[in-house]
């Protein structure tokens, strides 16, 4: 393996401010999330002004919902430092609470402007893992959400590229670099919504595809990974989350395809 340097998480210093990689790419994500998903919604007739709209007030419920998310599965810490709960630049947010807070946040504001709530996230769903499939590679400039140790046999084989695995070496370790196993699942996750846009699903059927996906690589993925939140004793709380998220998402399929038979297609106005 070439011996690189790490990659310094500080992308550049304003003053005494340092811009970190990690929100640079939360960024990015966040635009060209935007810009893919506001493309599709012109396209299938909703308002050029509603994804901005919902944007405003979906952005921040998110990351205030991951906060919370993530404190209430880090109890036994914050309850004995409660002066760190605000304290959101020191880290420690989580994607299933802002996909949560999104979510409801979607729901509520559809259900106000009288927009199918199904429509949106199943036009949503493709920059949902536009924005997830970037922002992971925020924890590689960070080294987190990494998984336990590689064998040499594993670094010997792998065909990951050495400047990845140099920078999931910390502390003379190497570790399995989880942030991009769970990023190419999210990127062939895109290409396959990208592809059944053709195939004309039910309405809902996109979004719960993107449930059911997502999930499926979280679950696996997060039993590598050494940084898990935890419900009770070993039970990870983003795996339970998942298990919970396929199960609901496969029940809300039948009964929209067979119980109450949506007639209703993507493609459709």
């Amino acid at each position: 393996m070439i011996n690189l340097l790490t990659i310094n998480p500080v992308a550049f210093s304003l003053g005494p401010i340092g811009i970190r990689w990690y929100g640079i790419l939360i960024a990015l994500g966040i635009v060209l999330a935007f810009i893919v998903v506001q493309k599709e919604m012109v396209k299938r007739g909703m308002h050029p002004d509603f994804l901005t709209d919902l944007l405003i007030w979906a952005v921040p419920i998110s990351i205030i919902s991951a906060r919370i998310y993530y404190v209430i599965f880090s109890w036994d810490y914050y309850k004995e430092n409660p002066g760190q709960i605000i304290q959101i630049w020191e880290g420690g947010i989580a994607i299933h609470g802002a996909l949560i807070g999104a979510f409801i946040t979607t729901y509520v504001y559809t259900k106000r402007r009288g927009i199918s709530f199904w429509k949106t996230v199943d036009i949503a769903a493709a920059g949902l893992l536009i924005g997830q499939l970037i922002g992971r590679w925020g924890n590689f400039m960070n080294q987190e959400a990494h998984g336990g140790p590689v064998s040499e046999k594993f670094l010997e084989t792998t065909i990951i590229p050495d400047w990845i695995m140099n920078q999931m070496t910390i502390e003379g370790v190497t570790y399995h670099p989880t942030f991009l196993y769970e990023s190419l699942w999210n990127l062939v996750g895109l290409i396959i919504i990208i592809l059944l846009r053709r195939v004309n699903l039910k309405r809902g059927e996109m979004f719960l595809f993107y449930l059911v996906w997502y999930s499926i690589g979280r679950f696996f993925i997060e039993g590598i990974r050494t940084d898990s939140l935890y419900v009770i004793g070993e039970l990870r709380a983003a795996q339970l989350v998942s298990v919970m998220a396929i199960v609901v998402s496969v029940v809300i399929f039948i009964i929209r395809r067979y119980v109450r038979k949506v007639d209703v297609n993507y493609q459709d106005d």
